[in-house]
């Protein structure tokens, strides 16, 4: 008879449980640093500009002098070119204050044969790796309930610092509430099992200012295909229950309906609060879902909408 460990095995002592787990990713915080630092290396900056006027150092566009603006804002050399007179405006910029959440509940430390490291590991990388990101591009990074935003090139190691420290949040599978403002902006890195009718409470509350958020699903390639065969018991690590399947195969087709409908309902709900989704596969290299992710945060702030998951 196989066994499937969808999760992980039950939790028998539930305190002590959370310390092992707690230690366990502390040791391993200082090889996820290297490998965060390796990946925001790769990603191309350039997610802090706005495209409009205002204070700012990149050049953005020449336009027509007004009557009654000062004197000192033509650009002489470009108006010496015509009859006009011409303003150099250079694009908007303005620190944002980004707000980083990590799921590191019972369910992300699955591993399958088919992954190249637990959700876990995947979800601190990338999580670590975008913050240095947003940082390098003028941004201020926080950690939800544990950091306040900073802008400090030592971002990564002081994220690892205070995750390794944490034992509130670590069987936490949503964010503690946060007061978010209309131009903050929060990314959330989970695997998002848990029901919608929990989750969607917590993004209208992050979003009720107004502020946008970025969703980064990690999923594990075992749960998303489900390739067993045969009878099978699967274990729960968050509930601590067992499930005997007699027909793993036929019991996988109900499964990966299911959690279809799931993402599907996901994807409906940050779509109507202007959220993105990001689905990330731990086969895949972590930079493809970091850049999907930056690329996502520059289509948001430009006002271009795109919210679909990929």
């Amino acid at each position: 008879m196989a066994r499937v460990r969808v999760h992980e095995p039950a939790i028998r002592n539930p305190g002590r449980a959370e310390a092992d787990a707690a230690l366990a990713l502390a040791h391993r915080l200082p090889r996820l640093v290297l490998e965060a630092r390796r990946v925001s290396a790769t990603l191309a900056h350039g997610i802090h500009g706005r495209r409009r006027a205002g204070p700012g150092e990149s050049f953005w566009q020449f336009r027509p002098f007004h009557p009654g603006e000062p004197a000192s804002r033509v650009d002489w050399r470009r108006s010496a070119r015509d009859d006009r007179l011409y303003v150099r405006e250079r694009e908007w910029e303005a620190a944002h204050s980004v707000y980083l959440w990590i799921d590191r509940s019972a369910s992300m430390a699955f591993s399958s044969d088919l992954a190249q490291c637990s959700k876990i590991e995947r979800a601190v990388v990338l999580g670590l790796a975008l913050a240095d990101a947003f940082v390098e591009a003028g941004e201020r990074v926080g950690l939800i309930g544990l950091l306040p935003p900073r802008a400090s090139r030592r971002v990564v190691e002081t994220f690892a610092e205070a995750i390794a420290s944490d034992r509130v949040g670590i069987d936490a599978d949503l964010p503690p509430e946060a007061p978010l403002r209309a131009q903050d902006e929060a990314l959330l890195v989970s695997d998002f099992l848990t029901p919608i009718s929990e989750i969607a409470p917590r993004i209208e509350s992050l979003s009720t200012s107004g502020a946008r958020g970025h969703l980064l699903m990690i999923a594990d390639p075992v749960e998303e295909t489900f390739p067993f065969a045969g009878q099978a018991v699967l274990e729960d690590l968050e509930g601590g229950g067992r499930l005997r399947v007699g027909d793993a195969a036929a019991w996988g087709e109900g499964f990966r309906t299911r959690l279809a409908e799931h993402r599907g309902a996901l994807a409906d709900l940050v779509r109507r609060r202007g959220w993105t989704l990001t689905l990330h596969r731990t086969d895949r290299p972590a930079s493809e879902a970091a850049l999907r992710v930056l690329t996502l945060v520059g289509a948001s702030r430009s006002g271009q909408g795109l919210t679909g998951a990929a």
